[in-house]
C-alpha cells in the first residue's frame, strides 16, 4: 500500500527527521510504498493548506501519517483537520508528542491511528492489516480511534537495530537539504539515553516500556548501537550518492556512551573516512582517552549539554548531577587534542533566578568553547520538567499553544524583571559571555551589556530585532588575531568563537 508521511516543521531550523527515514526503510522492506510532504519554509515549503491537499492527492496515499513534535502540533492539527474534511484517508500520528500524550491526542477526533514509542514493526503490521483485513484494534504499540473509542495496546519490544534496513535518505530531497545547511549532514549510530534528565521525553519512554513489556533496564535493550561496519557503508553510500558533503553530524543522543564501541568506531572510521565530525558527549562520559581518539579519528567538534551553570538547577531542576569542576575539565580534555567544543545552555527554567540565569553565563565565560547554542526552556509535555513548570504556576498557557520553537521566547512567566532580561538575553546572549571572559574585548562588551541592562520594554522593544545585524557590524570591527570574541552566526541562537566564524553550522 501507499503511505505518505507529512512532517510540520515550520519556522524552525531545517531537521532530518529520523523517524520517517528509518519508518520508511522499514516499510520499502516490506513491500510498501512511501512518500513525504516535508513542510518547511526554509525549503520553500510554507503552511499552505491548498498545496497540502493537492499534494496528498497526486500522491493517492492509502494511509498518511503525521510525524510531530509538540511544538508544530498545532500545524499537525491544522493539515489533519483539513484531510478529514476534504478526503477519507486515514490518518495516523506518530513521534514524541503523540507519544507522552496518546490519549488527548486521539480525543481530538482527528487521528484513528496513534503510534506509541518506535514504530518500525507496529507501522508494517498496521499497513498490512489495512491493505489485506486483520484486526486494527490490536497491534502492539498503536492506538486505535474509531467512532468516539479508544483502543490502547502495549508497546512491543525494541527492536535490534540490525533489523532495519539502511534509512531512507531519498525519501527527502537530501541535495537541497545539504545545499542549504551547507554541507552539514546528519546521521544516527545508536538510539537511547543512559541518562533521566527532567526536560528529555528518554525517562518516559524507558518507564512506558518497562510497565508495558514487564522487563527490567537491564534486559530492555533501549541502549543500542548500529554496528560499526553498516555505519561506515551508510556514510560511504552518502558520500558516492551526494554532493558537497563536508561535515557528518552524530546526532546521538551521547555518542560517547560505550567506551569500546567509541574506540573502535574511531579506528575503522579514520581508516575509511575522510570527511571530519561532529558528536555529543557527555561531561561525566568524556575523558582524555575518549578525547584523543575522536581527535585522532578527525572529530571536529564535540558538543556537551551544560544547560545550566547554576548547581542548584541542574539538581533540583534538571536532574544534571554534574560538577562544574567536571565540566571545565571535559573542555579542556577536548582543547587539549584540538577538537572544537560546543555547549548546549538554557534559559527560562522553572524556579531559575537572575543569578542563576548569570551563574550560566559566567560558567561559559570560564570554559570558552568553541560555540555555544542558547535555547529557551520549553515545558515538553509528559516530562518531569513539564511536571515542576506546571506545579510551580510558571506556564503561560496561551502563549504555549502560539510557540512553534524554543528560540524565539519563553512560554513561562517569571514576573517583568526577569522575563524582559530573558527576551534580552535570547537576543544578545554572547555579548554577555564576551564580558564575564578574560578577552581583551571584555571591557566593550561589559559597556554593551550595561546598555541593554538599563533599558526599558518599551525602548528594548524599539530595538531588539536590530542586535542580529548590530552584533555582526561589532564583530566585523574586532578583525585582529587576539581580538577574540563570541560573535552570532549560522543561527540566531548560536554564539561562535571568532576562530570559526567562517567554517559552519552544526
Amino acid at each position: 500500500m501507499k503511505i505518505l508521511f507529512i512532517y510540520p516543521n515550520l519556522h524552525a531550523q531545517i531537521g532530518f527527521n529520523y523517524g520517517v527515514g528509518y519508518l520508511s526503510s522499514f516499510l520499502k522492506a516490506h513491500g510498501h510504498e512511501t512518500g513525504l510532504l516535508n513542510i518547511n519554509d526554509r525549503l520553500g515549503y510554507e503552511f499552505d493548506m491548498e498545496r497540502i491537499l493537492n499534494d496528498v492527492r497526486a500522491f493517492a496515499p492509502d494511509l498518511v501519517g503525521f510525524s510531530a513534535v509538540t511544538n508544530q502540533y498545532g500545524y499537525t492539527r491544522k493539515i489533519a483537520a483539513g484531510l478529514k474534511e476534504h478526503t477519507q484517508i486515514p490518518l495516523a500520528i506518530g513521534g514524541v508528542h503523540a507519544t507522552m500524550a496518546p490519549k488527548e491526542t486521539l480525543e481530538t477526533g482527528l487521528f484513528d491511528f496513534l503510534c506509541v514509542g518506535e514504530g518500525e514493526e507496529a507501522m508494517v503490521e498496521l499497513a498490512d492489516a489495512l491493505e489485506r483485513g486483520g484486526n486494527l484494534n490490536a497491534i502492539r504499540n498503536i492506538w486505535r480511534y474509531d467512532r468516539g473509542k479508544i483502543y490502547p495496546n502495549p508497546v512491543r519490544p525494541f527492536i535490534s537495530l540490525e533489523k532495519i534496513p539502511p534509512i531512507d535518505y531519498s525519501i527527502f530531497d537530501f541535495q537541497k537539504m545539504i545545499d542549504a545547511k551547507d554541507g552539514w549532514v546528519g546521521v544516527m549510530a545508536s538510539r537511547g539515553c543512559p541518562f533521566r534528565c527532567n526536560y528529555c521525553f528518554n525517562h518516559r519512554i524507558v518507564d512506558i516500556y518497562r510497565q508495558d513489556t514487564g522487563v527490567n533496564i537491564r534486559d530492555l535493550h533501549y541502549l543500542r548501537q548500529y554496528p560499526i561496519e553498516m555505519i561506515i557503508s551508510d556514510l560511504k553510500k552518502l558520500l558516492a550518492t551526494y554532493q558537497n558533503i563536508r561535515m557528518f553530524i552524530f546526532d546521538d543522543d551521547l555518542f560517547t556512551m560505550n567506551r569500546d564501541y567509541v574506540f573502535e568506531f574511531c579506528r575503522q572510521y579514520r581508516k575509511d573516512i575522510t570527511v571530519p565530525f561532529v558528536c555529543n558527549a557527555h561531561v561525566r562520559v568524556f575523558d582524555e582517552e575518549i578525547a584523543k581518539s575522536l581527535s585522532e579519528a578527525g572529530c571536529a567538534i564535540v558538543k556537551f549539554g551544560l544547560e545550566s551553570g547554576s548547581d542548584r538547577i541542574r539538581r533540583k531542576v534538571l536532574n544534571r548531577p554534574m560538577r562544574n569542576e567536571d565540566i571545565i575539565h571535559a573542555f579542556k580534555m577536548a582543547d587539549k587534542y584540538g577538537i572544537h567544543t560546543s555547549a548546549f545552555v538554557m534559559i527560562g527554567l522553572p524556579h531559575e533566578t537572575i543569578d542563576d540565569l548569570m551563574m550560566t553565563i559566567r560558567l561559559l565565560g570560564t570554559i570558552k568553547p568553541g560555540r555555544f547554542r542558547w535555547s529557551i526552556f520549553f515545558p515538553f509535555i509528559g516530562t518531569k520538567a513539564y511536571d515542576i513548570a506546571k506545579e510551580g504556576n510558571f506556564i503561560d498557557w496561551d502563549k504555549m499553544e502560539r510557540l512553534t520553537n524554543f528560540t524565539e521566547a519563553s512560554c513561562l512567566d517569571f514576573g517583568e524583571e526577569q522575563n524582559l532580561l530573558i527576551d534580552k538575553l535570547a537576543k544578545t546572549y554572547p555579548w554577555f559571555v564576551n564580558a564575564h571572559t578574560d578577552f581583551r574585548c571584555a571591557p566593550l562588551y561589559e559597556k554593551l551589556t550595561r546598555m541593554v541592562l538599563a533599558m526599558d520594554r518599551q525602548g528594548w522593544e524599539k530595538v531588539r530585532d536590530e542586535m542580529r545585524a548590530l552584533d555582526k557590524e561589532i564583530s566585523d570591527t574586532l578583525s585582529a588575531p587576539n581580538d577574540q570574541h563570541y560573535a552570532i552566526r549560522f543561527n540566531p541562537f548560536m554564539g561562535v568563537r571568532s576562530d570559526w566564524l567562517e567554517r559552519g553550522e552544526d
